[in-house]
């Protein structure tokens, strides 16, 4: 069997561990990043303000690590909206992956100085912080929103049209100051243009949750289920374990790979009727049953009627392979879902 990139990467972790910063490390994606490192038996130092992260998510990686590699973990608690933060983060640090940001294309709509102000200030800060701590390697989480208004599918990361929410301006305003930063201080960065990610320990609380853990959770507590639109929108849903591989192959990329942005995804298409459904059927194998019908209302502003990624790019430079399209993502986190609401709700 031909062993992948990815899996080689990881032997060559544990061959030789290194020291990674993971901003937002208490978040739904940072906080899978911190379990693969550190069953990796990696260094890892993890800087979050609780702001959309949560302790429960740290104290869940706790509980699957063992106590030798959870020593290896050390918390900062702090803000990347302030500049020392994030120099006392980076110092003897290797590899930077920063996924801190105030998601959620309707909280930037509600709040866009607050959204600018950590988006941009805050990216700022690291980037700079980074280059003076001369890292190895900055890889720092986009997204699809950049390509806005632009028509055409599959999505290509160098065609991209207006942004359509404030959240898509900042995310954008990232790729260009990482391309001003490789210029002009030749410090080159890796972006990852997230589709639609999901998986254990994203939240279905607020009105900002992504759609597969707010529906999850008005499943299993019997409530309505709401679709914005006719249901015929679509996204290319991406399970979390695709993104950790896409981080960890950025992170430890050539040079030749670097100062890109790469779209991170499995290259489908979902519509939200058809994850309706998947949703209800992997709920009645883990003993949940929802017999209602969504409830369908009107489009949501900011919000792009379809979305699709290529992923030729991040395949060929990468050696990105996702190893689960939608349906067994959907399997696998689940059983996760069930337990944590059941337990949380």
């Amino acid at each position: 069997m031909t062993t992948t990139t990815y899996e080689s990467v990881k032997e060559q972790l544990v061959n030789e561990p290194k020291t990674w910063l993971i901003t937002g490390v208490a978040g739904f994606i940072g906080s899978n990043l911190l379990e693969t490192l550190l069953l990796l038996d990696q260094k890892v130092v993890g800087l979050d303000n609780f702001a959309t992260g949560f302790q429960h998510n740290l104290d869940e990686v706790q509980s699957v690590v063992s106590q030798d590699q959870w020593v290896r973990f050390n918390f900062i608690e702090g803000d990347i909206r302030k500049l020392e933060d994030c120099q006392a983060a980076c110092k003897n640090v290797d590899y930077v992956l920063h996924q801190a940001a105030l998601g959620s294309v309707p909280r930037s709509i509600a709040d866009p100085i607050a959204t600018n102000e950590t988006n941009i200030s805050g990216f700022l800060n690291m980037l700079v912080a980074a280059r003076d701590a001369q890292v190895t390697s900055f890889t720092y989480a986009a997204s699809s929103s950049t390509y806005g208004d632009h028509p055409a599918l599959p999505k290509v990361e160098d065609a991209i049209g207006n942004p359509l929410s404030p959240y898509a301006v900042t995310k954008y305003v990232n790729e260009l100051y990482a391309d001003v930063f490789a210029r002009t201080y030749g410090f080159k960065t890796i972006g990852l243009r997230y589709f639609n990610i999901f998986g254990k320990r994203q939240t279905p609380d607020g009105a900002y949750a992504a759609v597969i853990p707010k529906w999850t959770a008005a499943m299993i507590t019997g409530d309505e289920v709401f679709i914005n639109g006719d249901g015929d929108t679509s996204r290319d849903f991406n399970f979390i374990e695709n993104a950790v591989q896409a981080n960890m192959l950025a992170a430890t990329a050539n040079d030749e790979a670097k100062n890109e942005v790469y779209n991170v995804a499995v290259g489908g298409r979902t519509t939200l009727n058809t994850l309706f459904t998947a949703l209800q059927e992997n709920l009645a194998v883990n003993g949940v049953e929802y017999t209602q019908d969504a409830v369908y209302r009107d489009f949501r502003e900011g919000d792009v009627r379809h979305s699709q990624a290529d992923i030729s790019k991040i395949q060929n430079a990468l050696n990105y392979e996702p190893q689960f399209d939608i349906i067994e993502g959907i399997e696998k986190a689940m059983p996760w879902y069930v337990t944590f609401l059941q337990k949380s709700l």
